[in-house]
C-alpha cells in the first residue's frame, strides 16, 4: 500500500494539512529494524510477535514522553534502505484525505497530491489491501486495535 510519507517530527503538521487530518489522530513511524524501539519506547517488543517485522504488522508501545507511539517495520525494503539513508524514522499514513478510502494508482495520486507533494515514488499500481494489523502492546496479553493484513493467534498476543 502506498503511503504519505515525511521526517518525522517535522513534517506531521504540513501532512495533516495535506490530507486535511485533526490533531486528534497521531501518525505511525516507520523505523529500518526493531532496534530502533528502544529510541521511542523502554518497553522491549513482544518476543511473540517479532516474527512479523519486517511486515504489515504497527505495535502501539508507551513513549518516553508519556503517552502512546506507533511503530513499524515496513516489508518494503526500498523504504527500510531509506530509512537507513535519512537515519531518522518517517511518518506514515495513507495517501488519500482525511475520511476518504486510500487511494490505489499512481493517477489518482497525481491527481490529488501532485501539487502538494515534494515527491511522488512510482511503484506501479498496487492492487488494493488491508491496513497494517494494529496491535497494543503497552499490557499483556496485546490488544489487536485494528484488524488488517495480519491474522494473530492468542498465542502470538501473549
Amino acid at each position: 500500500m502506498y503511503g504519505l510519507v515525511g521526517v518525522a517530527p517535522e513534517t506531521g503538521e504540513r501532512i495533516r494539512g495535506i490530507k486535511g487530518r485533526g490533531e486528534d489522530k497521531p501518525f505511525l513511524r516507520l523505523l529500518p529494524d526493531p532496534s530502533w524501539v528502544g529510541k521511542f519506547s523502554a518497553l522491549a517488543p513482544p518476543a511473540g510477535l517479532m516474527k512479523y517485522w519486517p511486515g504489515p504488522l504497527t505495535l502501539v508501545f508507551p513513549a518516553h514522553e508519556g503517552g502512546t507511539v506507533a511503530l513499524r517495520v515496513p516489508d518494503s525494503r526500498f523504504l527500510r534502505d531509506l530509512l537507513e539513508a535519512v537515519g531518522r524514522p518517517l511518518y506514515s499514513t495513507s495517501v488519500n484525505r482525511a475520511g476518504a478510502a486510500p487511494l490505489q494508482t499512481v493517477v489518482e495520486m497525481r491527481r490529488e497530491f501532485e501539487d502538494a507533494v515534494d515527491l511522488i515514488y512510482d511503484a506501479g499500481d498496487l492492487p488494493p489491501g488491508p491496513a497494517s494489523t494494529l496491535v497494543d502492546v503497552t499490557s499483556r496479553p496485546c490488544k489487536v486495535l485494528r484488524p488488517g493484513a495480519l491474522l494473530l493467534s492468542p498465542a502470538d498476543l501473549a
